[in-house]
């Protein structure tokens, strides 16, 4: 196959991809920033490995690890309040007074409550995107212990995912696993931005271990909620229920083997030494 054949076939590729995605694509939010295509976003979360499995600890290596306390006071109070923001935003615009907690369909329309929740939609991805912070933090403070296999697949997998949800499907069901997601980031960022005030306030924070058991409680939520998509039939895409299922089966399982590798394995073999 010469240049101009394989040059050929990309060609018809990305026009049968293009016209695949306009066709079945959200036409409110094609024209909105990073929407367009995924290709920004996959550079992105590239981008985002390479800094923090490969170039970050690299830099790190023969440095001193930065103390970053103001910043990261800073920086987690903003999530919390980003979170606030947008729960606020999930409940008023359907998931308190109009949304069906078994079933709802994506309302792809213009009307005012319509646009709220596919903007929110777009912002939830935006939040995904600035959580990449998070793994940055740990790699500049030498927090090797806190860049797992789990933080760094979860900072990576969901702003593909939310870049989907705003692309085609911006409102409906699936929006619920996003509001509880916000509801826990509240807690978790609040949690993280206190520890960061100091020694002082340790003391404060002997509820750590039940942040995990709170992400149990979030995906388990999500994966009953997901199910009901195979019974209870209002439109909604049930091959988007199909994924939140197994993205929330995933998380189940990771999180259920760092509980028990953090706290109960670690537990038993205190009592084995003691």
């Amino acid at each position: 196959m010469n240049k101009t054949e394989m040059a050929s076939l990309v060609r018809l590729a990305l026009d049968s991809y293009v016209g695949i995605v306009d066709r079945i694509s959200d036409p409110r939010t094609t024209d909105w920033p990073l929407m367009h295509s995924p290709v920004p976003t996959l550079l992105m979360v590239v981008t985002y490995l390479y800094a923090v499995i490969i170039l970050g600890p690299r830099i790190m290596r023969d440095r001193k690890p930065f103390k970053l306390r103001e910043i990261l006071i800073v920086y987690n109070g903003f999530q919390v309040l980003f979170s606030i923001f947008m729960l606020y935003e999930h409940l008023m615009s359907g998931w308190f007074f109009d949304y069906s907690y078994k079933c709802e369909p994506v309302d792809y329309s213009y009307g005012q409550k319509a646009i709220r929740m596919a903007n929110l939609c777009w912002w939830y991805y935006i939040s995904k995107l600035t959580e990449f912070a998070d793994t940055i933090f740990f790699v500049m403070r030498k927090k090797e212990s806190q860049v797992t296999l789990l933080h760094v697949y979860h900072h990576s997998l969901t702003p593909l995912e939310t870049w989907i949800l705003v692309k085609f499907i911006a409102g409906g069901h699936g929006t619920f696993s996003n509001l509880i997601n916000n509801l826990v980031h509240v807690v978790m960022y609040f949690y993280y931005m206190v520890s960061a005030m100091g020694p002082e306030y340790q003391k404060y924070l002997w509820w750590k271990k039940h942040l995990t058991s709170l992400q149990l409680v979030q995906f388990t939520m999500v994966f009953v909620h997901s199910a009901q998509l195979f019974w209870v039939d209002c439109g909604y895409p049930t091959i988007i229920g199909v994924l939140l299922l197994l993205h929330s089966t995933m998380f189940i399982l990771l999180f259920s083997n760092f509980y028990y590798q953090t706290y109960l394995a670690s537990q038993q073999r205190r009592i084995k030494r003691e």
